[in-house]
């Protein structure tokens, strides 16, 4: 096997266990590369069904093509959509950039509240989300099966050990589970993914007028990059030469040194 067929099947494997040891399970959907890569490598997973729900979180303020792009791949799929809104916050106007709202607290009330609101109505236990090590320090001190308390919290100085592929699944009874089969994923591996299996990706990660995204958020919250990458090689050849990080382009990131960190131990993806 070549690199991508090792970092496929592991992520096929961990996709599987998931299924055969959690019951009511659900997946995020950002509609952004590495979710859409969890999306297809679910549906290989499970032979061209994926046998649990999408989740997807809307603040509204995303950049329509992204929601466009959403709709199209669950008609040609035939995916089933939850599509969770924290409407209460909306009709308060408290957001970001409108109100008072800092870009953390928003992402903290638009997409934590949301989710939150969604697994309590769906009584989701384990939610299968997309974030890989290398993005982001936070990130990087994750467990492929990682437990939340009934808040969603995260407990990062509490979390089991995974050592030669031993996973930890029998949690006690009320306990939500983070499961993240991309874990081990880089984002070049991503890419060279996408290119190998021609995953159908949203065009904004595409150069026009010599900008990019690298990263997709709400609009109000993400920058393009200066780039000339307009085809899935060039994005490849791009990431091997650079040295920028690839949430460089997220504002919510900047309010604070340990701004991500606090939405992540409270529950945000």
């Amino acid at each position: 096997m070549d690199h991508l067929d090792e970092l496929e099947y592991q992520s096929v494997f961990i996709l599987r266990e998931a299924f055969n040891k959690f019951e009511n399970l659900a997946m995020l959907w950002s509609i952004g590369k590495d979710s859409t890569v969890l999306l297809w490598l679910a549906r290989k997973a499970f032979f061209g069904h994926v046998p649990f729900p999408l989740v997807h979180i809307d603040t509204t303020y995303k950049i329509p093509s992204m929601i466009e792009y959403r709709d199209r791949l669950c008609h040609e799929w035939n995916l089933n959509l939850i599509v969770g809104m924290n409407k209460k916050q909306l009709e308060s106007g408290i957001t970001y950039p409108q109100g008072k709202a800092t870009r953390v607290e928003c992402c903290s009330t638009l997409k934590k509240d949301a989710l939150r609101q969604v697994l309590d109505e769906h009584n989701f236990t384990g939610v299968i989300v997309g974030v890989r090590r290398d993005e982001e320090p936070t990130r990087a001190k994750e467990r492929y099966f990682s437990p939340r308390d009934k808040n969603m919290e995260w407990n990062v100085e509490d979390q089991p050990p995974e050592l030669w592929d031993q996973f930890k699944t029998d949690f006690e009874p009320g306990t939500h589970i983070r499961i993240h089969p991309l874990l081990h994923w880089t984002e070049l591996n991503i890419w060279e993914y996408i290119e190998r299996e021609n995953v159908p990706v949203i065009p904004l990660y595409f150069a026009k007028n010599g900008r990019r995204y690298r990263s997709l958020g709400c609009a109000c919250c993400t920058g393009s990059i200066a780039s000339n990458a307009t085809t899935v090689r060039e994005i490849i050849e791009e990431l091997r030469a650079t040295k920028v990080p690839e949430r460089s382009g997220r504002a919510q990131d900047q309010e604070s040194e340990d701004a991500f960190e606090k939405l992540r131990r409270d529950g945000y993806m």
